[in-house]
């Protein structure tokens, strides 16, 4: 029997601290606190429970002379990107084997800390601007009681979606996705929050399925009887779009049109599709696929009076497959980080703060209608991947150095947030504007699909245009001519 425990050390001597604290106690085996540090000098020389509480945090050398310990967690969920900059620049330089944080106040919305909510820092937590300040129990009213279906469930931001909408109130949480790990370990994760007193007791329900095959779509969505639906199933990486056109445009824009359809039929009131930036002025099938995504939602709100909407916004921090893993898995080989082009740009967010505003724009939103978030300043490519480099202890340019690959296909130098013809008008939520002057490319959605569904599905009819990618890029040009020429594509 193994009767080891950590001596941890909290970063933080607030409401957030001391209920981790009390978690602790009650669960001796997890570890021992042994000190907390503050920078607050009316707390500092005080106790909690016979543990010290000392500081400021600059002083942590001097304090684990005295006060040995082997883990950190900063549990201050109200700091600003800044200040936790600073706290991780002086606890970096200790010994500490694992240093982890709690979320960001806006996810702690029930007024609790606990203490499966913490995790190993990292990079989104110190890079970039600091979250917008959202109430996320007033933002979830609408969702009480309401049965609500996540699509590509086990993804990035539809995981993210689920861990936010634990503390929603919803009745029931339907994780859906084609793949059966990704449900498996999300389904894993949402139950181990609810036992660990996260959120409220929702129904979770996973579901399996491929939004390619209409039957099964109107099928389940009649069975499941969703009020809402967060769209974020996607065919999402920009370069294996281009060596795979047919099946990104089959995923992405028929398994929508399959999921309105659906979503229609079933009744469903409220929809909301997650879409990218890389839908502005596309120049890839990925971004192309997109648009007509957006395009598609907006038509299906307006036809039908429905609250279908979309929500636009740029790349998020620590995203699965996007380029911070990528830089984090060179970093750890000895590099080198691979950067596109010296000056190459893209607009981030965090995760949680892009699924937060999602939820409010959700609410809020109406029907018709596409959303921007705002972004702030975009980021230069090279900038973030020294700063990466210099998170994990490294100097870039000596350590670990920096290589320059050039843009891949369908890949932009700098990316826009609205395309031309488009505009932003502010609305009464914070970093939530509404794009106006929408329109559709040309007019020509139903011409587009009728030209696109031999290319994706098998007619008998018409055997030489399966899966014939001249034709699915000539098709697409012609909504949405910004998509470059491809002499060199190969027909099949």
């Amino acid at each position: 029997m193994n009767t080891h425990k950590s001596t941890i050390c909290i970063i933080g001597a607030g409401f957030a601290g001391r209920e981790i604290f009390q978690e602790y106690k009650k669960k001796g085996i997890l570890g021992k606190v042994v000190a907390f540090v503050d920078d607050d000098t009316a707390k500092i020389g005080s106790s909690i429970d016979g543990i010290p509480v000392l500081g400021p945090i600059e002083t942590i050398a001097q304090i684990l002379e005295h006060y040995p310990a082997q883990e950190a967690l900063i549990a201050i969920p109200g700091a600003t990107r800044q200040e936790l900059r600073r706290i991780y620049t002086h606890l970096e330089a200790m010994p500490f084997r694992k240093i982890r944080i709690l979320p960001s106040l806006s996810q702690i919305i029930d007024g609790n800390a606990h203490l499966i909510q913490a995790r190993e820092i990292s990079t989104q937590d110190i890079l970039g601007r600091t979250p917008a300040a959202i109430n996320l129990k007033e933002s979830l009213a609408y969702l009480r009681h309401k049965r609500v279906l996540i699509t590509g469930a086990g993804g990035s931001i539809g995981s993210e979606l689920c861990r936010q909408l634990l503390s929603g109130g919803a009745d029931r949480l339907y994780l859906f996705d084609h793949a059966e790990n990704n449900v498996y370990e999300v389904e894993r994760e949402l139950r181990l929050l609810q036992e660990e007193g996260v959120g409220e007791k929702a129904i979770i329900v996973p579901v399996i399925g491929d939004l390619k095959d209409a039957d099964y779509m109107r099928f389940i969505l009649k069975r499941l009887k969703a009020d809402i639906v967060f769209h974020c199933a996607a065919y999402k990486h920009v370069p294996l779009a281009e060596y795979n056109p047919v099946e990104s445009v089959k995923n992405n824009v028929f398994g929508t049109q399959n999921l309105l359809d659906a979503a229609v039929a079933a009744g469903v009131k409220r929809m909301v599709l997650i879409s990218t930036d890389k839908a502005v002025d596309p120049e890839c099938i990925y971004g192309a696929s997109k648009l007509i995504c957006e395009d598609l939602v907006l038509s299906y709100g307006a036809r039908y009076l429905s609250d279908f909407m979309a929500v636009r916004f740029g790349n998020v921090l620590e995203s699965r497959g996007s380029i911070i893993p990528l830089f984090k898995q060179q970093i750890a080989k000895g590099g080198p980080v691979t950067i596109t082009h010296k000056d190459a740009s893209r607009f981030f967010m965090t995760i949680p703060e892009a699924v937060s505003l999602v939820l409010k724009a959700g609410g809020v939103g109406t029907g018709g209608t596409c959303y921007l978030l705002d972004m702030g300043e975009p980021v230069n490519i090279r900038d973030l991947a020294e700063q990466i480099i210099r998170f994990y202890g490294y100097t870039p340019g000596e350590e670990i150095s920096i290589q320059y690959i050039g843009l891949r296909p369908g890949e932009k130098l700098h990316e826009s947030l609205v395309s031309t013809g488009e505009s932003i008008e502010a609305t009464s939520f914070p970093r939530i504007n509404k794009i106006i002057a929408r329109q559709s490319q040309n007019g020509k959605l139903s011409d587009l699909l009728s030209a696109l569904k031999p290319v994706c599905y098998f007619n008998p009819s018409d055997p030489t245009a399966y899966r014939n990618r001249r034709l699915l890029r000539a098709a697409v040009r012609n909504y949405v001519p910004s998509v470059p020429e491809n002499p060199h594509e190969s027909e099949y």
